[in-house]
């Protein structure tokens, strides 16, 4: 491991407890403390959150409504606000804001915090990790996560150990210890695919990653093996970024009933075409890559895309070129899910890579 001295940020990453079931059963008390889905419906769909009091009947995001309501059969099904979602976020991110204009969103229910150098002049991350904790609380009313550590990678994991409604430090002296002790299956990015994959080659813990060679983990895990054999090692120096850039724009449509006709589809295309265009619009973006994604009955997925030479915005255009998407082959079912994305968006511009730097873990001061 190098041992250049860096400053150590101090990360926090908060993540809000099953966020729109939770702002669900704020809104309406007759929920609270019942298994609750939001998305889906009794016959079709899929769940978009759950309570915790649905988790414990093994029900999960994206999981089907039919298998939800077998997993629980008193499950109560309802349709996501999302502007009431946007609008709790918001009064989050103000809160957040007061503390540092170093916040990163990954979605409406998470951030990052970088608070080495905060506005309250608080040395500790752990104090105000908790004091933004019992903010949001006691002034929204919901509860939320949070991990803290000296980069990202480690505060999201971390953020995950303690939920719900709690939080844990690993300090810096700490991470290398903490990594190693991980099961793999934690380790953010490390889907399940690639975990029985790993499981396969002994490697249960962060300590086994640890021990395999870079050149070992490239082989069996492509472009990702390099990841894995830095972040291991507690290497993650990605910033927290304010304006993160945007690299898509999707919406999408789940039917009541299965459609097994191309005909039947272009008027469901219309739709998601102008919801696309309108959601581009607003954020003042275009896009040459157009990707229609169709969910079969049976719910294997397939994508179709296209890239085209200029950058659009235009409902219409998307909408032609969807329709060109839909008629390239035959179907191989009947369909209960249409999406249309555009991607390689005119806000994405070239990065250089950086070079992986280490930390030293003998720093000593506040976390």
């Amino acid at each position: 491991m190098m041992s250049e001295n860096l400053a150590i940020r101090k990360i926090i990453h908060i993540d809000m407890d099953a966020f729109y079931a939770s702002v669900e059963q704020l809104d309406n008390p007759d929920l609270k403390g019942k298994p609750l889905a939001v998305g889906g419906s009794e016959k079709r769909g899929v769940v978009s959150a759950a309570s915790y009091e649905a988790r414990k009947y093994g029900v999960r995001n994206a999981m089907s409504s039919l298998q939800a309501k077998r997993n629980c059969p008193d499950i109560i099904f309802v349709k996501p606000r999302f502007d009431r979602y946007h609008e709790i976020s918001k009064k989050i991110r103000e809160i957040f804001h007061d503390y540092t204009d170093l916040v990163e969103p990954l979605s409406l229910d998470e951030a990052y915090l970088d608070v080495t150098q905060n506005k309250k002049g608080n040395p500790s991350a752990t104090l105000i990790a908790r004091e933004i904790r019992d903010r949001i609380k006691n002034e929204i009313g919901l509860t939320a996560s949070a991990g803290i550590s000296v980069n990202k990678f480690v505060a999201k994991v971390a953020s995950d150990y303690n939920k719900p409604n709690g939080q844990k430090t690993v300090n810096p002296e700490d991470v290398l210890e903490f990594l190693e002790q991980l099961d793999i299956r934690k380790f953010f990015g490390i889907g399940k695919v690639t975990a029985e994959k790993m499981y396969q080659k002994g490697i249960f813990t962060g300590k086994d990653l640890k021990s395999k060679s870079a050149d070992y983990l490239k082989e069996n895990f492509g472009k990702s093996g390099r990841s894995y054999y830095y972040i291991v090692r507690g290497l993650h120096n990605s910033e927290v970024k304010p304006n993160r850039i945007r690299k898509s724009l999707a919406a999408e449509r789940t039917f009541n009933e299965n459609l097994s006709s191309e005909i039947f589809m272009l008027d469901k295309l219309d739709h998601i075409a102008e919801e696309v265009s309108r959601r581009l619009t607003k954020s003042k973006v275009a896009g040459k890559t157009i990707t229609l994604k169709i969910k079969y009955s049976d719910f294997t997925l397939q994508t179709r895309s296209k890239t085209l030479s200029y950058f659009i915005s235009d409902k219409t255009v998307i909408l032609e070129t969807a329709k060109d998407l839909l008629y390239q082959e035959k179907l191989s079912n009947s369909v209960r899910l249409l999406g249309i994305s555009l991607s390689n968006l005119n806000t994405v511009k070239a990065t250089k890579k950086r070079e992986q730097k280490s930390f030293s873990v003998q720093l000593k001061f506040d976390f």
